[in-house]
């Protein structure tokens, strides 16, 4: 997951809210989060947003891979073939796969309502302001609202066996039902929790998205206070009442629930993935056109490629099991708070080594590294203030 414990120790450091900070080191954070492109630093600039721009490509393309190539060194048959034929490699039965993807509901349910928002707000009511505006991730394009709701997008896909469109979050549904997925074996069982479970979906969603945009400038509102709550109240309904109830269904329903378990593999794991690795793959073309050619027009091309690679993404946290965490492509793709000192460091010194790492590093190390990478750090190279940056 997200490195969110990061921001206590990232601003204590820097903005002196401790006895260790101090005036010079304050001055170093807001100048590297006011940073702006200029003529002086074009060139260091546009070297930075390739360099990451390929990294996320790459770890979006491993990401597919990983789960569909049958002939790499870490998943020989394919994680989608481990996950489907649960053959006791990692799970036992499609049982257990069920209960993997409800546990991912419940985790992106608990991060949207109990860090996404609830950090920033705990922060903001407790007046440290400044810590609360880090704290919103996203807040470089002003696309946290959506970024959240399509966190409960990935919730939808996976119970419903299909994926949503991300264009009309206040109509999840209008797509139906998969035949082989949990939504529709528990409505044909159990049709009035299927619909509960369709009702605080929908509800979710709607919550976070009438918080008045940007969050950053509402959030100690009461529509975010309100979308805290629902999300708290989804994340129990999942553990509590569904997670229970499709466990006393799979006696006499095997075969059933191996069929879901391929459905959500194949109708919405695997071709979210593969949205993943193509939009990366354009939004590093956009990335290198501008720096061949830079102009407030390719600007504007890097932000509206970098919300389109966006979606596939956050639409997938709720299945963030499997290569994307043990391989630690969640981290390096979407780590946050970002190191902004550090990201200005390496701006300056074009070390791009820095950005990498290995498994022999320490988890500091490693961390520290992924504050630098990532969509974040892109997102801080082409947005400010909600838009694309202008040539200065």
């Amino acid at each position: 997951m997200k490195k969110y414990f990061t921001l206590a120790l990232l601003l204590s450091t820097v903005l002196g809210f401790t006895a260790c900070g101090s005036d010079d080191e304050e001055t170093r954070f807001n100048e590297a989060a006011n940073l702006d492109y200029t003529e002086e630093n074009a060139q260091q600039w546009a070297n930075y947003m390739v360099t990451v721009s390929g990294l996320l490509k790459n770890d979006a393309e491993s990401l597919y891979n990983y789960w569909t190539n049958t002939n790499n060194d870490s998943y020989p048959t394919s994680y989608a073939n481990i996950f489907k034929s649960h053959d006791g490699t990692e799970y036992k039965s499609a049982l257990e796969c069920v209960a993997q993807i409800l546990d991912g509901c419940i985790e992106i349910a608990s991060e949207v309502g109990g860090s996404k928002i609830g950090e920033p707000y705990n922060l903001w009511t407790a007046g440290k302001t400044t810590e609360a505006l880090y704290a919103v991730e996203s807040w470089y394009s002003w696309h946290s609202i959506d970024d959240y709701t399509n966190n409960i997008v990935s919730i939808r896909n996976a119970y419903l066996g299909t994926r949503e469109g991300t264009t009309n979050k206040l109509n999840l549904f209008a797509t139906p039902a998969a035949e082989n997925s949990l939504s529709s074996l528990l409505a044909a069982k159990r049709p009035e929790l299927d619909t509960k479970a369709k009702e605080m979906i929908q509800a979710t969603a709607t919550a976070i998205q009438n918080i008045t945009p940007p969050f950053r400038n509402h959030i100690a509102s009461a529509e975010s206070r309100k979308a805290m709550e629902v999300c708290g109240e989804l994340q129990a309904f999942i553990s509590d009442e569904l997670k229970p109830a499709f466990t006393a269904l799979y006696a006499g329903n095997e075969t059933a629930y191996d069929r879901i378990v391929e459905t959500f593999v194949d109708n919405v794991v695997v071709p979210t993935y593969k949205e993943l690795k193509e939009k990366n793959a354009a939004l590093d073309k956009v990335v290198n056109d501008f720096k061949a050619q830079p102009s407030n027009a390719a600007f504007q091309a890097c932000a509206e490629a970098w919300l389109e690679a966006r979606e596939p993404w956050e639409s997938s946290e709720a299945f963030l099991f499997g290569p994307v965490d043990a391989k630690s492509l969640d981290p390096n793709m979407d780590s946050w708070p970002l190191d902004q000192v550090g990201i200005v460091n390496i701006l300056k010194s074009q070390s791009w080594n820095n950005l990498n790492w290995n498994e022999g590093q320490s988890e500091e190390a490693i961390e520290k590294a992924q504050t630098l990478r990532g969509f974040h750090t892109l997102e801080f190279f082409i947005f400010k203030d909600g838009k694309a940056r202008t040539i200065q």
